[in-house]
């Protein structure tokens, strides 16, 4: 019974000092800090409004989907517009079909324009 007793209070008080050793040996080796340097020490830096192939690239593919976009909206107004004057129920004009033609297909082309 005794050895029994002095062997947990032995483990115990291990566990008990086990922060202390611990810690004691992550003070003996402290992490290592990286100094930053300023920026005018640090190599040479791309100038932001140098416009690089790949801006100009976006640039001109969000120009292009504009434009089509002012377009399909125009569209669709002049649809609007056909479809209040015509009772499409009794007649289908030529014109309305091939103006939603048109729409579909400038629709699908903002939208492969638009995932690149």
């Amino acid at each position: 019974m005794e050895t029994r007793r002095s062997f947990v209070t032995a483990m115990t008080l291990a566990v008990a000092a086990s922060p202390w050793i611990g810690g004691y040996a992550f003070s003996q080796n402290p992490p290592v800090v990286r100094e930053r340097r300023p920026a005018s020490e640090q190599g040479p830096a791309e100038a932001p409004d140098v416009p690089t192939a790949d801006k100009r690239m976006l640039d001109e593919n969000q120009k292009e989907i504009k434009k089509k976009v002012e377009r399909l909206f125009d569209l669709a107004s002049e649809l609007k517009a056909e479809v209040e004057k015509t009772d499409s129920s009794k007649v289908l004009s030529l014109n309305l079909l091939k103006k939603t033609e048109e729409i579909e297909k400038l629709a699908r082309e903002i939208r492969s324009r638009s995932k690149g």
